[in-house]
């Protein structure tokens, strides 16, 4: 993965002139994790915890302080299941985010993977805002072998969900992935439209597995992690989707909005192809950055 091969880069260098955890190591660490995108308070609180661990573990090998660092950072990132909870039937996971993150091509690969794992899987086109969503849903729907349900432009998108839902009962459907608008985080009208087709759930499919996933651009780096924050008190989340890591992102990102969310990463896009939304490791991770 490119991605992972740029952070290594990064870390690597840092290690690569390591002759002792002394101040200046700590320093430049603690810029090195800045400049990846972990935010400050993330970079300075890993550092700290790194320097008392050395200090009681008594580190001094290259490798034992980079052991001591990928054991924090992975700590950080124990906040919930990394995998999606899809065991009734239906079950139904709802895609939220801002316009351009990918949030389409995000459902069409997740619906691929799903339908390899023997499931029957619905798309649901609630975006039905945006000129074409519907259309780029059904190429996608058509070609990872999975239906959809769609209404025309500008249809009120609780009314499709609430067809989705409905048809998935009938056809004996796994699992419904319902694509929504993209929207501002900061638009109050758009953020009741999520409130009102979680409603649509409890009331069609009541007691379902449920997931609400927001898709992040990784390449917006803390911009990210200000409209996640935003997502999740609005809407809940229980998992995010990070699109483009195989671009410019840092990388850092995934740490941060542990953190500080509390919000496991459940997928990364690494790449344009319909294979290139890989489950998030997070122990693979932290590996292969440090």
């Amino acid at each position: 993965m490119g991605f992972f091969d740029k952070l290594k880069k990064i870390t690597s260098n840092l290690f690569s002139g390591f002759t002792e955890a002394d101040e200046a190591f700590f320093e430049e660490l603690e810029e090195t994790l800045i400049m990846a995108d972990l935010g400050v308070d993330a970079a300075t609180d890993a550092v700290e915890k790194l320097r008392t661990k050395v200090r009681k573990e008594h580190l001094q090998s290259q490798e034992a302080v980079r052991e001591g660092l990928r054991e924090i950072l992975m700590a950080e990132m124990e906040v919930g299941d990394t995998a999606m909870k899809l065991d009734t039937k239906p079950s139904v996971c709802i895609f939220i985010g801002v316009n351009g993150v990918g949030k389409t091509t995000s459902i069409g690969k997740i619906a691929a993977s799903l339908k390899k794992q023997g499931k029957r899987v619905m798309l649901c086109a609630a975006d039905t805002f945006r000129a074409a969503a519907a259309d780029q849903l059904e190429i996608w729907a058509e070609r990872a072998g999975c239906e959809i349900v769609r209404q025309y432009e500008g249809a009120d998108p609780g009314a499709v969900l609430f067809d989705a839902l409905q048809a998935a009962k009938a056809r004996n459907v796994d699992v419904v992935l319902c694509d929504t608008a993209g929207r501002l985080h900061n638009k109050a009208n758009l953020m009741a439209e999520l409130a009102k087709l979680s409603k649509i759930i409890d009331r069609e499919c009541p007691g379902c597995d449920r997931e609400t996933l927001l898709v992040l651009d990784a390449t917006t780096g803390q911009n990210g992690l200000i409209q996640a924050r935003t997502f999740k008190e609005t809407a809940g989340l229980t998992g995010i989707v990070l699109t483009k890591l195989d671009g410019t992102a840092k990388g850092g990102i995934v740490i941060a909005i542990a953190r500080e969310l509390g919000v496991p990463v459940k997928f990364a896009g690494v790449g344009e192809g319909i294979d290139d939304l890989k489950p998030f490791d997070a122990e693979d991770y932290v590996k292969a950055i440090i």
